[in-house]
């Protein structure tokens, strides 16, 4: 049975789109869009509804529902404390490089007895080989327990067929940062080249079969 959020979840077809168009903008395509994002990721909420993606078809009152009856808390609101507009950024998920971590809590021991990365059969060959890849994105995304955890509402698909656990205490102690983001999501840019490396998977787990993957 799919655990109840605390969340209103978006029932509509025209929040469900809005709320695609959000996450693709502050998330991957504000600058080649031609918006300037503040450092912390943040766009003002006029300047988007004036985009062809949305204007004429959303309102201020359409973006604010969207935020509050997101599940996943993916967005922040924010009145800009110099012009006092409202602005909205994406909580995680970036790959726009401009957008910095100053907004993102440092984990400096390892608080969180488990750190899990959801991922799929067909792609576990090569993590187990390689590690976790940050790929595109300026994070790899990992959550803070399972999904009977009620306080994990992201970081960890719901669909994923094999969890990894990973030994946070291992990572911290080579000097690999960890963040925690706003809805409660684990972040890391791994080593220099964007991996996770295996030797910081404590264990993988087929969650069908309760086989064990790794190690």
């Amino acid at each position: 049975m799919r655990r109840a959020s605390k969340h209103p979840v978006l029932r509509n077809n025209k929040d469900k789109q809005l709320s695609k168009s959000l996450s693709w903008l502050l998330r991957h395509g504000a600058v080649r869009e031609g918006f300037k994002l503040s450092p912390e990721g943040y766009l003002d909420v006029n300047a988007i509804l004036l985009h062809k993606t949305f204007r004429g078809k959303y309102n201020t009152s359409d973006i604010e529902r969207v935020v509050s009856s997101n599940d996943k808390q993916r967005f922040k609101l924010r009145r800009n404390p110099s012009t006092n507009c409202l602005e909205i950024k994406a909580n995680q998920g970036h790959t726009i490089t401009e957008v910095s971590d100053t907004e993102l809590i440092p984990i400096t021991e390892p608080k969180y007895n488990t750190v899990i990365h959801g991922t799929y059969l067909k792609c576990w060959p090569q993590i187990k080989n390689e590690g976790l890849s940050r790929m595109k994105r300026k994070h790899i995304h990992l959550a803070r327990g399972t999904l009977k955890d009620a306080s994990v509402i992201s970081g960890l698909r719901r669909g994923a067929e094999v969890h990894i656990y990973i030994d946070l205490a291992g990572a911290l102690a080579d000097a690999i940062k960890f963040y925690e983001s706003e809805n409660g999501v684990i972040l890391t840019s791994g080593n220099e080249k964007g991996y996770l490396e295996p030797k910081y998977f404590a264990k993988a787990v087929n969650i069908h079969t309760g086989e064990r993957l790794y190690p």
